[in-house]
C-alpha cells in the first residue's frame, strides 16, 4: 500500500463528525449543518458557491485549471428518528437522526478537502466538492442540482457511502447498474362524512383507500410480469379519526423501486387507475402525485475501476470485494445521468465495537476507523488522476 505525500487529519474528521452526529437535521432544512460547511471551507481557504439546488454548497480546489475537473459528493441530511444509541455526541435532536451515515460522508470529504488543500498547487485536475441537501427527504437533492447545471462544473464524479454489510478496512463497488430507481406515490382519497350508522349519506374515504390496497396486491399477483425485479410497497395508509364517523379522507404513500422505465410506467399508470376507479364507484374523487426521486444508478467501468485502483493502494488488493446489485436508491443516480462516475461502498461494520445494524435504524453504529481510510481514497484517486489519464 502507497503511503500519501499528505496528511490525513483523522482527530479533524472525528471531530466534525461528532459536531454533526449531535446536530441531525432534515431534508433541506440544514442551518447548522450548512453553517458547519461554510465554516469549515472558509478556514481553509476554499472558495464555494451556493448558487446549486437548495441548502447546497459546492467547493473548489485548484480552481484556475483549464483542464479535467473531477467532482467529489457527499450528503449531508439526516433521517426523522429518534436515537437510541448513548453515544456520548448522540443527536441532541428528538426525531432527528443521522442513520445512514450522512454526516461521516460529510466529515470525510472535508477531511478529504484539508489534505488536498495543503499540495493545491500540485493537484492534477479542479476538484468539485459537492455538499448536497435531501437525499433522504421527499424531493432529490441531486435532481436540483442537476436542473441548476452542476454537471456543467466537472467531467466525472465520484461519491462514497459507508456499508455496515461490510467488513471495516474493506471497499466495494457493484459494477454497471448497481442500484434501482425510486419513484414514490401519494394518493389523497375525499369523500364525504357521514355518521356510522348512516354509511349510505357518505363517501367512504377509508373504503377507497382499502380497494386501492386490494387492488394493487391483486396487480402484482395477475398483471406483473413474474421475472420483473421491483418493490411496490404500501407503506402509509391513514384514514379516520373516531369510530363512529365515516371518513372522508384517506391518504396512502407507496414505494415503487425498478430497474426499467417500462415496469416503472406499469405500475404507475395501473396504481392510478386502481385508485381512480375505487373512487369513481362510490362517488368520491383522488389526488394523485408521484415523484422521480432517484434513477437507476450505473456505475461507470472506467471510473470504477481507477476509483479501486485508488482504494488498493489504501486498504490492500484483497479488501477490493464486489458489491451485489441493491433495490434501495440514491440520487447520486441523477449526477450519473449527466457524467460518468462510480459510487463506492466503504466498509465500516465491526461486530466487536457492536457496529453490525444497518443504516435506518435508530441504533445505527459505524466504524469510526473506516472514516479516515474514506478520506484518504478521495485523496488518492486525485493525486492519481494525472497517471491514470495518460
Amino acid at each position: 500500500m502507497n503511503s500519501l505525500p499528505v496528511t490525513i487529519d483523522k482527530d479533524y474528521i472525528l471531530s466534525l463528525r461528532h459536531e454533526l452526529h449531535m446536530y441531525p437535521e432534515l431534508a433541506f432544512d440544514l442551518p447548522k449543518t450548512t453553517a458547519l460547511i461554510r465554516r469549515e471551507l472558509g478556514s481553509l481557504g476554499i472558495p464555494y458557491t451556493e448558487q446549486y439546488g437548495k441548502s447546497s454548497i459546492v467547493g473548489f480546489l485548484n480552481p484556475d485549471c483549464k483542464g479535467h475537473s473531477v467532482a467529489l459528493r457527499a450528503d449531508t441530511d439526516a433521517l426523522p428518528l429518534t436515537e437510541k444509541t448513548d453515544l456520548p455526541y448522540a443527536s441532541r435532536y428528538p426525531e432527528k437522526m443521522h442513520a445512514c451515515g450522512h454526516d461521516a460522508h460529510t466529515a470525510m470529504l472535508l477531511g478529504a478537502a484539508k489534505a488536498l488543500k495543503s499540495v493545491e498547487n500540485m493537484l492534477p485536475c479542479r476538484v468539485v466538492l459537492i455538499f448536497q441537501a435531501c437525499e433522504e427527504g421527499d424531493q432529490s437533492g441531486a435532481k436540483l442540482m442537476v436542473e441548476d447545471g452542476v454537471t456543467e462544473l466537472f467531467d466525472e464524479i465520484v461519491g462514497m457511502h459507508i456499508e455496515n454489510w461490510l467488513e471495516v478496512g474493506s471497499v466495494g463497488i457493484c459494477p454497471g447498474v448497481s442500484m434501482a430507481a425510486s419513484h414514490p406515490i401519494y394518493i389523497e382519497f375525499f369523500g364525504k362524512s357521514a355518521h356510522a350508522t348512516l354509511p349510505h349519506s357518505g363517501v367512504n374515504a377509508l373504503a377507497m383507500a382499502v380497494e386501492t390496497y386490494n387492488g394493487i396486491h391483486a396487480l402484482q399477483a395477475t398483471r406483473t410480469n413474474p421475472f420483473s425485479r421491483y418493490v411496490c410497497s404500501v407503506g402509509m395508509l391513514r384514514a379516520g379519526v373516531t369510530d363512529n364517523v365515516i371518513p372522508d379522507y384517506a391518504e396512502m404513500m407507496i414505494s415503487l423501486r425498478t430497474y426499467d422505465k417500462e415496469t416503472e410506467q406499469f405500475f404507475v399508470d395501473n396504481i392510478r387507475r386502481i385508485a381512480e376507479n375505487a373512487a369513481t364507484v362510490r362517488g368520491g374523487t383522488i389526488a394523485f402525485r408521484d415523484e422521480e426521486k432517484a434513477l437507476p444508478l450505473t456505475n461507470d467501468q472506467d471510473v470504477s475501476a481507477r476509483v479501486l485502483k485508488a482504494a488498493a493502494k489504501v486498504v490492500g488488493d484483497a479488501q477490493i470485494v464486489t458489491m451485489p446489485q441493491k433495490l434501495s436508491s440514491e440520487d447520486f443516480s441523477f449526477y450519473l445521468s449527466r457524467r460518468p462516475g462510480a459510487f463506492l461502498r466503504l466498509g465500516t461494520r465491526n461486530a466487536a465495537k457492536g457496529c453490525t445494524t444497518l443504516p435506518h435504524n435508530n441504533d445505527f453504529l459505524l466504524d469510526e476507523d473506516a472514516l479516515e481510510l474514506g478520506s484518504r481514497i478521495f485523496v488518492q484517486f486525485i493525486l492519481d488522476f494525472k497517471e491514470e489519464a495518460k
